[in-house]
């Protein structure tokens, strides 16, 4: 049994080899992941009803097993006030967010770079995100091996 929270075998797999650079894409139950995400990035279906999971929740366990280096997610049409947005910004404090016109978003999740879709139940509009993994910095809390003597 792992320690971490994140306990997927294969969302695990993935994120275990990306680097820096690397694409992972979460999205809404609306979202088209089949035509606009990479073709060879591996699928995660977390879709089990509307409402479950909710990308928020996917987003609190990626968010503590990888560096996020940067976020984007699909610029609005017509509205001021998207309220998933304000979820995305407190799990991302100090995290640069950019906001795409949603062909951009599209061309952007359609990426070689990105290695990772999870598709979740979400229901609500525009809570489909596409982080970017950062680099581990050696400031970051990380454990270090000594090796014995001799």
């Amino acid at each position: 049994m792992l320690k971490t929270t994140l306990l997927h075998p294969e969302i695990l797999a993935v994120l275990g080899s990306a680097g820096r650079g690397d694409q992972v894409l979460v999205v809404d139950g609306n979202y088209p992941f089949s035509t606009h995400s990479h073709a060879k990035a591996k699928r995660v279906f977390l879709n089990l009803a509307p409402g479950l999971l909710e990308v928020p929740q996917v987003l609190e366990v990626v968010r503590d097993t990888v560096p996020v280096e940067k976020y984007e997610v699909i610029e609005p049409t017509g509205e001021a006030d998207v309220p998933v947005f304000r979820e995305f910004s407190e799990l991302f404090q100090g995290v640069p967010c950019e906001r795409l016109e949603r062909a951009e978003f599209h061309a952007a999740a359609e990426s070689a770079d990105t290695v990772l879709t999870v598709v979740t139940g979400d229901q609500r509009p525009y809570a489909t995100i596409l982080l970017t993994v950062g680099a581990v910095e050696a400031e970051d809390d990380l454990p270090t091996f000594e090796h014995p003597p001799g």
